[in-house]
């Protein structure tokens, strides 16, 4: 999760171009997803996978999804968890963390998502909401194992509102 730039290179950044929106440069207008990592929680173990940053984790390649959940009827419920990391003064710390919920058939090929659900709650990571609805006490635990054996001052540093909705 901490993303290390070399000395000189300017950080990439996804642009945001609009109509309202005077764009003047490298960089002018964007959004930093350099504070913001993807953790997949499967079978109740949560691995940072940075390929589900573009959809591409190890869980997600070679699956065609559909976003009609009738089309993976065997499949198993995984989660993609956004967890952003905040810098203050003080330190960094986790200050966002929202969960999007995916099923996949492995056998089958095929996987359920709703990509809008993933891009939004993405963004609300970056705004710093917790938003951890449908995960049970066993991937929360899971998803609070793997932030403290990242980075245990990061976690202790935490708003209570992030540990609150990973302990209950």
């Amino acid at each position: 999760m901490d993303n290390i730039q070399p000395e000189g290179k300017k950080p990439l950044a996804l642009n945001i171009v609009n109509a309202k929106s005077k764009h003047k440069g490298f960089g002018a207008g964007s959004i930093d997803l350099n504070n913001v990592s993807p953790v997949i929680i499967d079978r109740g173990e949560a691995v940072i996978d940075i390929g589900a940053m573009h959809a591409k984790s190890k869980v997600e390649k070679g699956i065609k999804f559909s976003m009609n959940r009738e089309d993976v009827p065997n499949g198993r419920q995984l989660w993609v968890v956004w967890v952003a990391v905040d810098r203050t003064p003080e330190g960094q710390h986790y200050g966002g963390i929202t969960a999007c919920e995916m099923w996949i058939d492995d056998e089958a090929r095929r996987g359920w998502k709703i990509l809008a659900d993933h891009v939004n709650k993405l963004d609300a990571a970056l705004k710093r909401k917790v938003i951890v609805e449908g995960l049970g006490a066993e991937e929360k635990a899971a998803l609070k194992s793997l932030l403290i054996a990242h980075n245990e001052a990061w976690w202790a540093a935490s708003p209570d509102n992030v540990k609150d909705a990973l302990s209950e």
